[in-house]
C-alpha cells in the first residue's frame, strides 16, 4: 500500500490532489471573507466517494479503514483545502457502525454514503461542561416512542449544514448515575425535521470559517428507534468516535505541517533579499527543516494511532499523543511560514495567514493539550490525577 516515497495508500493521494486542484485559493478566500460553506468541496468529494471510506461496502461506501481516511484528509490540507467542512462523516461512523442498530444502518448508512444524506453534527459540548463530558446537562427523558430532549450544546460545527446529528445526552442524572460516565445516551437527530420543532441553531462567528454554531433543545422530541446502542451507555460509544475524531485531525495537521513547510521551502528559495535567495541564510532555512523534522515524526504517530484502531485495539493514549504531536507540528510549521514569507505571510492571496488560522485551532480542539498531559500524566505514567 506504499509508494517509492513510502507514501501510504499512493492512488488515494493522487486521487484526492487532482479533486483538490480543482478548488484552488481563490476559491477558499472567497468562501473565507463570505463565512460561506464550501458546498461544491463538498458535493465532489461526496460523488468521489471519500466522505465514505470508512462505510462497508454493503452500504455503498469503500470499506476501508481509518489509515486510508487519514491519508484523503492529510492530502486535503496539504493542498492548501480544508476538510474541517465534512471531516465529521468519517468520525461518526465509529458510533454508528460499531454501535448501531442493523435497522439503523441499512436506513441511513446508504444514503450517507451516496450524499443524499448528510451526517456532518457531532453534538456533545456544552458552555459549562467543556471538556468534562461528564457534566454535560442536556437531558432526554422517556416519554412513550420518544425522548423529549431539553438542553443546550456549543461550538458544534456544520449543525446547518447537516441532515443528521449524533447527539450525546443524559439520561440519567448525574448524581443519580452509579458513575459519572454512566447515564448518558446517544441519539440520532434528524435535523431536517428538528429544526424549528424544538430545536433552534444559532451561528456563532469566529476567527475561522468554520460553519460553527450553538444548539438550544427545547423539547426537542426524538423517536426511540433513533436510540444507539443501550440507554446510559452513550460515553463509552462516542468515545469510539472521539478516538476516530482525534486521529483524523491529527492527519489534517499533517496536511498542514507540510502544506506551510512545501510553501516555506519554495518561497525562502526563490525570494531573494540582500542578492542572494533567503532560504540561504540559516536563520531561514534551520526553522523550515526543523518544522519538516517535527512534521515527518508527527505523522509516524498518527500512523501508529490509526494502525491500532483499524486492528480494534485500545488506542486512546495513541490518539491523543498522535492529536498533541501533529497540531503541535503543524502549528511551528505555520509560524516558520509565516516569518519566512515576513509581511507577504499576512497577505490574503498567499493563503498562509488562512491556513494558519484554521491549524491554531487545533491547539484547542477537539481535546486541548493539557487535557491529554493529565491523560498521559495519570493514565500511563501513574501519577496522581492533576484535577
Amino acid at each position: 500500500m506504499e509508494d517509492a516515497l513510502g507514501e501510504s495508500f499512493p492512488e488515494i493521494r493522487e486521487s484526492v490532489r487532482r479533486l483538490c486542484a480543482q478548488f484552488p485559493g481563490e476559491y477558499w478566500r472567497e468562501l473565507d471573507r463570505e463565512r460561506a460553506y464550501p458546498s461544491q468541496f463538498v458535493q465532489a468529494l461526496t460523488k468521489a466517494g471519500f466522505l465514505s471510506v470508512l462505510i462497508p461496502e454493503q452500504y455503498g461506501g469503500s470499506g476501508l479503514g481509518l489509515s486510508a481516511a487519514t491519508a484523503v484528509l492529510e492530502e486535503i490540507h496539504r493542498s492548501g483545502c480544508n476538510g474541517g467542512a465534512c471531516h465529521a462523516q468519517m468520525y461518526t461512523m465509529g458510533t454508528v457502525l460499531k454501535h448501531g442498530s442493523a435497522a439503523q444502518k441499512e436506513i441511513y448508512l446508504p444514503k450517507v454514503a451516496s450524499g443524499e444524506l448528510r451526517l456532518q453534527a457531532f453534538g456533545v459540548t456544552e458552555p459549562t461542561a467543556g471538556t468534562d463530558t461528564t457534566r454535560i446537562s442536556t437531558f432526554a427523558r422517556r416519554d412513550g416512542d420518544h425522548y423529549v430532549v431539553t438542553g443546550q450544546k456549543l461550538w458544534i460545527s456544520r449543525a446547518e449544514h447537516s441532515d443528521l446529528m449524533v447527539l450525546l445526552c443524559r439520561t440519567t442524572a448525574r448524581e443519580d448515575a452509579v458513575r459519572p460516565a454512566e447515564g448518558m445516551s446517544v441519539l440520532l437527530v434528524d435535523l431536517r425535521h428538528a429544526v424549528g420543532n424544538g430545536l433552534t441553531i444559532r451561528p456563532v462567528r469566529t476567527m475561522l470559517n468554520h460553519a460553527t454554531t450553538e444548539l438550544f433543545f427545547d423539547d426537542l422530541k426524538v423517536p426511540v428507534e433513533n436510540l444507539v446502542g443501550e440507554e446510559g451507555k452513550g460515553f463509552r460509544y462516542i468515545l469510539d468516535g472521539m478516538n476516530a475524531e482525534r486521529i483524523l485531525i491529527a492527519s489534517e495537521c499533517i496536511g498542514d505541517g507540510r502544506f506551510f513547510v512545501d510553501r516555506a521551502s519554495a518561497y525562502a528559495s526563490q525570494r531573494e533579499v540582500f542578492g542572494r535567495p533567503i532560504g540561504q541564510n540559516q536563520g531561514v532555512q534551520f526553522p523550515i527543516a526543523r518544522a519538516h523534522v517535527q512534521v515527518a515524526a508527527a505523522s509516524l504517530m498518527v500512523d501508529k494511532a490509526a494502525a491500532m484502531f483499524d486492528a480494534g485495539e485500545p488506542c486512546g493514549t495513541e490518539a491523543n499523543m498522535a492529536k498533541m504531536l501533529a497540531s503541535e507540528a503543524s502549528w511551528f510549521a505555520a509560524d516558520a511560514a509565516i516569518q519566512t514569507h515576513g509581511g507577504f505571510g499576512f497577505a490574503e492571496d498567499y493563503d498562509i495567514e488562512r491556513k494558519f488560522r484554521e491549524t491554531r485551532l487545533y491547539q484547542v480542539a477537539p481535546i486541548s493539550t493539557n487535557l491529554i498531559l493529565s491523560h498521559v500524566g495519570t493514565h500511563v505514567l501513574g501519577m496522581p490525577k492533576s484535577f
